[in-house]
């Protein structure tokens, strides 16, 4: 090669890098996520339930893509929301991973990031927590600058590109008694999941509980109002998904699909696809990566999660997942000595396979309370709690106290195609010990490489960090539940 043919291809070479640097910028659209609280991934129009009325979730899914197979990180709202936060495995993120407590403020967050980039910021509701930032010298809540709601943030926006976190306290509990009923939600019409009892007091949980998904939905319809009165909507990226499921017996606070599998719905009309259903493996950590794309924010080494971009944007294409990995540790102070449960589980398209570290404690939390299922300090109604603890030793009802309530083994495995009810844990029959052993080799893998010191033999934090509600630390069970299941007036877990 001449010496004038290398001058020419570094000229090139030198216009090229030049053009990169200076050619405008595409303009950075704004991020609107709207998230339910405790809602599970099939109780949605959209996702085929035919009783709950879904209107503005089914209209965000006919303009958007709709994914099935969406999982929270862990089945516990605070651990959910760093994770996703952060776009990390919760096992990364030290006392994040538990409920009640801190997120780091060393861990880098997207909505910092796209803030320091020129975003305007803004959330109302929980955001991240329930926790204590400023007992880590956070200035403010790690969901950004917080707002009453959702107009007063457009009325006080300066025309930057901005990132909003609508945080609904719906579908929480406590549910009012008979509110499902009252909003013409019949309890007959509810389906009934194969773990739970089909009795009329479960049935009216379920309808409450619909009551609460329909109340978030209308305010879904009002923040898409506002969106549209703004101008905004042209250029805004909307995404719709609940931070974790139900809190039902074997839902919230557990690593079945009950507990982990959400709803998401991600829709930018002209930009994204419209009307698809898509069944990749996803995790709301990947939401972290995906918005500091759209901001076109540099995506941090340390982050396990991975832009959605590629499975919603016209003309691009994704290679599937073959697993996601999730994981459990403190949910809430219902152990004595404030001991978590923890887990990790590895779900496939087909299975989910669970390993469960300490089998001797009691998943739901330790009696006769079993916190981990609300009402955690039986303090308020909770009709199939209620009614499961009330009927535990009938012949027909202790099946469902056991799925629920009951200790559990070390290993899980459940056949989601066959049983999604995830009844039957096949964990101990042979005709299966050669895929328990592939998942459990592949969960194996994935924690040590992403550094879990349940695997590495590192230190383990999670049941000595601080818990910042002390009255969980006391619960005192309201009279009725005192009377009902001879309850001691308070009960004392630092003992």
């Amino acid at each position: 090669m001449t010496i004038k043919t290398i001058r020419n291809l570094a000229a090139c070479l030198l216009l090229c890098l030049l053009g990169a640097a200076c050619a405008p910028k595409k303009k950075r659209p704004n991020i609107l996520m709207i998230m339910s609280d405790n809602q599970s991934w099939n109780h949605a129009g959209c996702y085929g339930d035919k009783t709950v009325r879904t209107p503005n979730m089914d209209l965000i899914a006919r303009q958007g893509v709709r994914f099935t197979n969406a999982f929270c990180s862990s089945p516990s709202c605070s651990p959910a929301r760093a994770a996703m936060l952060t776009g990390q495995d919760i096992w990364r993120i030290e006392e994040g991973a538990n409920l009640w407590g801190i997120l780091p403020a060393k861990l880098k967050l997207y909505t910092d990031l796209l803030e320091a980039s020129g975003y305007e910021l803004g959330f109302q509701g929980k955001g991240w927590g329930p926790g204590s930032f400023t007992a880590n010298q956070r200035k403010r809540n790690p969901a950004g600058n917080e707002f009453k709601n959702f107009g007063d943030f457009l009325s006080a926006r300066k025309g930057a590109p901005w990132c909003y976190w609508v945080s609904s306290h719906e579908p929480h509990r406590p549910y009012e008694v008979g509110s499902g009923e009252r909003a013409g939600i019949h309890a007959d019409s509810v389906q009934v999941p194969g773990y739970l009892p089909d009795r009329k007091d479960v049935r009216t949980d379920i309808a409450d509980y619909y009551a609460a998904v329909e109340t978030f939905d209308r305010e879904l319809g009002t923040i898409l109002q506002q969106l549209r009165e703004s101008g905004d909507l042209e250029n805004t990226v909307i995404i719709v998904c609940s931070d974790n499921g139900w809190q039902m017996p074997r839902g919230l606070a557990n690593l079945y699909d009950f507990g982990t599998h959400v709803p998401l719905i991600i829709s930018w009309p002209g930009k994204f696809r419209e009307n698809e259903t898509t069944d990749h493996l996803v995790t709301l950590n990947d939401l972290a990566p995906t918005f500091l794309e759209l901001g076109q924010v540099a995506v941090p080494k340390e982050m396990t999660g991975k832009s959605l971009l590629p499975i919603v944007a016209k003309g691009q294409t994704a290679p599937a997942r073959d697993f996601v990995v999730l994981g459990r540790e403190r949910h809430a102070f219902v152990r004595q000595h404030g001991l978590g449960y923890p887990g990790r589980a590895i779900r496939t398209p087909d299975y989910l396979y669970i390993r469960n570290y300490e089998p001797d404690r009691w998943p739901a939390g330790d009696p006769p309370l079993y916190g981990d299922i609300d009402p955690y300090m039986l303090h308020y109604p909770g009709l199939a709690k209620c009614y499961i603890m009330a009927h535990k030793d009938s012949a027909a009802i202790k099946p469902f106290f056991e799925l629920g309530f009951a200790k559990r083994p070390a290993e899980e495995l459940f056949d989601i195609k066959n049983d999604p009810d995830e009844l039957h844990n096949l964990a101990a029959d042979q005709r299966y010990a050669k895929l328990k052993d592939s998942l459990s080799a592949k969960m194996q893998a994935h924690l040590v490489a992403t550094g879990d010191p349940r695997v590495t033999g590192g230190r383990l934090i999670w049941d000595g960090t601080d818990y910042f509600s002390e009255i969980d630390k006391t619960p005192r069970p309201s009279q009725e539940s005192q009377r009902q299941f001879k309850l001691d007036s308070v009960y004392n877990y630092l003992k």
